[in-house]
């Protein structure tokens, strides 16, 4: 499987820094607790310093969907949306203890972390402008379709597994009790990006190594290599 951002994307938003895991052997059994609280202590303390709308990270975010056509307050990225919920409730859902443990990296760090299962990941998997003929599922099961123009990450038989970059992504391939084998995406677009970001990839990877075993595959990508094969 080959995954990367489109060369139309990447021209748009040329500071883009990306990091990708890849891993196997994943089980829904694995005790994550410590490390969660850790990652959310992190955020703790950067909340308390000051709201997460003037972090770096979300503020480039903001700017990127500002560019894209949406408004800001309307529509968050992933890492925001997670930020705004933990500093009214003081935690987050528990859904899967790797899907948990990526969230909590994500509200540490800012930067939005997506977890795919690549068993629902058909062929190579892009991030890039929609058409239209994309079919995205929610959480609840139902059917949509991206608008033309709207950033999107589709796989080979054209379903998006999610919609507006790191807004929203689809319930289809969301982790699971039965989910062995992953893709942990987390990208940025602020000043310092490629230095956090790799940092968080290094991180994630060798924990997720001590939880669940083995070496995850890991890769930072830019412009200058945009793309990961798995």
């Amino acid at each position: 499987m080959r995954f990367g951002h489109s060369k139309q994307l990447r021209a748009d938003f040329p500071d883009l820094v990306v990091g990708v895991v890849a891993a196997q052997g994943i089980r829904p059994d694995v005790p994550v607790d410590e490390r969660v609280e850790a990652f959310t202590a992190v955020a703790a303390g950067r909340l308390a310093a000051g709201p997460h709308s003037e972090f770096p990270e979300i503020r480039a975010w903001r700017r990127a969907f500002a560019r894209m056509g949406l408004k800001p307050t309307q529509y968050r990225c992933a890492a925001e949306a997670l930020l705004r919920r933990y500093a009214k409730e003081g935690s987050l859902p528990r859904i899967h203890p790797l899907g948990d443990r990526c969230n909590a990296v994500s509200l540490a760090h800012a930067v939005p972390v997506a977890v795919l299962d690549l068993a629902r990941v058909d062929g190579d998997l892009e991030v890039r402008y929609a058409d239209g003929t994309e079919t995205y599922v929610t959480f609840g099961g139902e059917i949509e379709n991206p608008e033309p123009g709207e950033v999107s990450f589709v796989d080979g038989s054209g379903r998006a597994h999610a919609r507006r970059w790191t807004n929203r992504q689809s319930g289809y391939s969301a982790v699971r009790d039965g989910t062995g084998s992953v893709l942990v995406v987390a990208e940025a677009l602020h000043a310092g990006a490629a230095d956090d970001v790799g940092a968080l990839t290094a991180a994630l990877a060798r924990d997720i190594g001590a939880a669940w075993g083995g070496t995850p595959a890991t890769a930072v990508l830019t412009d200058a290599a945009p793309a990961f094969y798995s």
